[in-house]
């Protein structure tokens, strides 16, 4: 049995006039993107500069205006990475780049030097403040640490007056989940005296989940606790960093929104150390959900995770919110049922708003397909079938045929799974529009007559039994009922129709109708569909019928 004595829970806030729970979101928050930094060390190999480059363009074309592009004092790469955009002119005048760093003047000094022409820009500074790591790793009490956050403010400070561009400061609490609320609190305001924003020229505080460590709603807390806490609000930007260790990093972000967060730091698709930071996207695409503009570029999904995937060499999982191969997909039969009636319904009543079931989006919204919304295997039902038919090549099953023909899916996917929809257009074929035998027909000749004020068709027939060919003549109150009878005197059987349907499969003049009758075998109590095609309805018909005699008795 696992071990859980072994953990200790983590303390909730006890703030009880906590206003978050009662808020909605109604917008987006300040966008930043740290793919090239903590995204990229997190990387099994990290990306070359042609890499980060290419990724540093795909989120510029998505609309992000803080982009982290580094830590330019750790590493000779990240240096020349920066310089590159610099040089080349590859920085938006709209974009802001943010830069990491250390409380080491030798470190902050040297990320000025990589700044050198860059027009706007952040400089991120931060220090590790919660209890383990003060006790653990620096073996400093809370005045040392507080003093390390002070001096580096300092050195940003004296540093920058020979910076030419615009400037903005970013400190971060690191490891805020761990760290005491006022104490915390008091560390920020000491930055915050040193640095003295003001509501034209704020700095931002970022209070990230370094390590999630508590569920969502006490990050909340936690949140609003500093944003309620904070001297001269109007003078900051507060800012959330969470990650994922418990696998809530995007409710932890939401929650965060609603308790006062003005910015978010995070990356594409969540990589990051450990299990990821919050996944950008999937935030984005919630506010996109519920109605609300995201401020991002984000109609092609697939571009997005193309280069994603090129550059990080990381793979976006096939379930992944939105983007993965199979979350607009559906195998269960109930679902692919739901989805049919519902793109139905939306279709016929012209609503405004995407209300499909099982469908939160429209997957055409952001560069997916309707194609792969329903596949095919041992799991699905006649709705999905019938979907797949009328969806990728027309075909309008009646209801009564959904079944019947799904059972025939089925048994073909209990032996070899998932039903590609062109095998399942060849076993429509193979089983309905191409039984022409043994019983073929070949053409027909319909004439109306007027017998006792009353009209009756007679269909004349030509057709092959089992290769031989013959002619029978059939009278009827109209075409189908004239061939019925026919065929029963013709070859000894007794048959009726239960139901006929028919429907054009392309616009146009030269399009097809698709017939379909369901046939009774009177003696047996059989019953089947048949399906005919063709440009002429009363051919499409006979044809029907003949399909669903061969079906029937052959």
């Amino acid at each position: 049995m696992l071990n859980y004595e072994r953990y200790k829970r983590v303390p909730v806030v006890d703030y009880p006039e906590r206003q978050w729970p009662c808020k909605e979101i109604k917008k987006a928050p300040i966008w930043c993107s740290v793919d090239l930094r903590d995204g990229n060390q997190a990387l099994i190999e990290p990306m070359v500069v042609e890499e980060k480059i290419e990724l540093f363009n795909l989120l510029v074309q998505l609309g992000f205006k803080e982009i982290e592009v580094g830590f330019p004092a750790a590493s000779q790469i990240e240096y020349d990475f920066l310089r590159q955009l610099v040089e080349r002119k590859l920085i938006p005048d709209d974009v802001v780049v943010q830069v990491l760093v250390q409380c080491r003047e030798h470190l902050i000094k040297r990320t000025f030097e990589a700044l050198e022409g860059v027009k706007k820009s952040i400089i991120h500074i931060y220090n590790s403040t919660s209890t383990l790591q003060r006790e653990v790793v620096f073996r400093k009490d809370m005045d040392e640490i507080k003093e390390i956050a002070v001096q580096g403010t300092k050195w940003v400070k004296q540093y920058m007056q020979a910076y030419e561009g615009e400037f903005t400061l970013e400190y971060s609490p690191e490891s805020f989940t761990g760290t005491e609320l006022d104490y915390a609190l008091s560390i920020c305001t000491a930055v915050q005296e040193i640095w003295e924003p003001t509501p034209e020229h704020k700095m931002i505080f970022n209070l990230p989940s370094t390590v999630e460590m508590a569920t969502p709603n006490v990050y909340a807390d936690q949140i609003e606790w500093m944003n309620t806490h904070f001297k001269n609000r109007d003078s900051l930007i507060l800012s959330v960093h969470p990650h994922n260790d418990r696998g809530t990093g995007v409710a932890a972000t939401e929650l965060a929104l609603l308790a006062g967060a003005d910015r978010v730091e995070g990356t594409l698709f969540g990589n990051g150390e450990r299990t990821g930071n919050v996944d950008i996207l999937t935030v984005a695409y919630n506010m996109f959900s519920h109605g609300i503009s995201p401020q991002l570029h984000l109609e092609n999904i697939r571009k997005i995770v193309d280069v994603y995937e090129r550059c990080t060499k990381m793979e976006v999982e096939p379930r992944h919110p939105y983007a993965g191969k199979l979350v607009f997909t559906a195998f269960s039969g109930s679902h692919q049922d739901a989805i049919n009636k519902g793109m139905q319904a939306m279709h016929e009543s012209k609503n405004p708003y995407w209300e499909v079931p099982y469908l939160p989006i429209d997957p055409s919204d952001i560069g997916r397909e309707y194609e792969p919304i329903v596949r095919i295997n041992s799991q699905s039902g006649k709705g999905g079938v019938a979907f797949v038919m009328d969806t990728f090549y027309g075909f309008k099953l009646p209801k009564g045929m959904h079944k019947e023909f799904a059972d025939v899916i089925q048994a073909i996917s209990e032996k070899q799974g998932e039903v590609s929809p062109e095998q399942i257009l060849v076993e429509f074929n193979h089983n309905y529009t191409d039984r022409k035998e043994p019983i073929h027909y070949n053409k027909c000749q319909i004439t109306e007559t007027e017998e006792d004020i009353e009209f009756s068709t007679i269909a004349k027939v030509r057709f092959s039994d089992h290769g031989i060919e013959k002619i029978f003549e059939g009278v009827g109150n109209g075409p189908i009922d004239a061939v019925q009878k026919g065929l029963e005197k013709e070859l000894g059987i007794e048959i009726r129709v239960l139901d006929y349907s028919e429907h054009a499969l392309s616009s146009g003049s030269g399009a097809k109708a698709a017939s379909y009758i369901h046939l009774l075998d009177v003696k047996t109590g059989r019953t089947t569909y048949g399906v005919g095609i063709s440009s002429n309805i009363t051919r499409a018909s006979i044809r029907g019928i003949f399909s669903a005699v061969n079906r029937l008795f052959y």
